[in-house]
C-alpha cells in the first residue's frame, strides 16, 4: 500500500498489516490463536506466535486507499461469539489504523475451530 506524505511516498508491506492484525486478534478475550487450514485435508491447525501471518489475509479493494482484513481464528468454548468478534474487529481496526495510518475498510472473522479449555 502506498501512503502519500509531504516529502514522498510511504510503502507499507502486506506483512506489516498481517503481523499487526494477528497480534491484535490474539490478544482479545476468548481467542486461543490464529488458524491455518491445510488445503489437502481441511484440518485446522493452531498457529504458533511466529506464524500468525498465515491466519491473516489482507486484500486491497479497487479504490486503492483502504484495506480489507480477513482473520482465521480459534476461539474458546463458552464465549459469546458475536461479542468476541465485535471486539476483535474493533481491536484490529484500531491497531492497524493507529500504527500504519492506513484506513481499514473491513475486518472479516472466520471462526475455524472452538477448543474446550
Amino acid at each position: 500500500m502506498k501512503i502519500p506524505l509531504e516529502k514522498g511516498v510511504l510503502h507499507i508491506s502486506t506483512d506489516v498489516f498481517t503481523a499487526i492484525s494477528g497480534y491484535a486478534a490474539t490478544h482479545c478475550f476468548g481467542v486461543k490463536g490464529m488458524a491455518s487450514r491445510s488445503v489437502q485435508d481441511g484440518i485446522v491447525q493452531l498457529l504458533r506466535r511466529e506464524n500468525l501471518a498465515k491466519g491473516v489475509k489482507v486484500s486491497y479493494p479497487s479504490d486503492g486507499n483502504t484495506i480489507d482484513i480477513t482473520l482465521h481464528i480459534v476461539v474458546e468454548h463458552g464465549i459469546n461469539i458475536p461479542e468476541t468478534c465485535r471486539s476483535i474487529m474493533q481491536e484490529v481496526r484500531y491497531h492497524v489504523e493507529k500504527v500504519t495510518g492506513a484506513a481499514v475498510n473491513s475486518v472479516n472473522i472466520c471462526i475455524d475451530s472452538i477448543v474446550v479449555v
